[in-house]
């Protein structure tokens, strides 16, 4: 009988640390708006995008287990009001919930993942 394999991810919080660090060398403006669960939190990022509101994306893993993102609301920006309430009823069911916000013209993804 063989030991059942192990999960090698990152923990999220070392995750979290190591790309806002890679952010603040690129000059990019982030935030931690809410801690989540160090070990094994998932994340969501509000891009904001001056003058146009912003975009909210959830991180996700594919079949394969490669991580990626879902875009909450359609492809358009929505008010960041919108953006915040759908980020405390999510803190409110998972408070284990990374929340970073980003600002960035051009409404970028600064993280690795491909966008679903």
């Amino acid at each position: 009988m063989t030991a059942p394999a192990e999960d090698d991810r990152l923990p999220t919080g070392l995750w979290v640390d190591a790309h806002l660090r890679r952010c603040m060398t690129a000059a990019i403006p982030v935030y931690v708006v809410h801690k989540g669960a160090y070990a094994s939190g998932t994340v969501m990022v509000k891009i904001v995008i001056r003058g146009a509101g912003c975009t909210l994306l959830n991180q996700m893993r594919d079949v394969d287990g490669n991580m990626g993102w879902l875009q909450v609301f359609d492809d358009a920006p929505v008010e960041e009001r919108r953006a915040d309430d759908y980020i405390k009823r999510t803190i409110t069911r998972d408070p284990d919930v990374w929340v970073i916000e980003v600002e960035d013209a051009e409404g970028k993804n600064p993280f690795d993942g491909k966008i679903f």
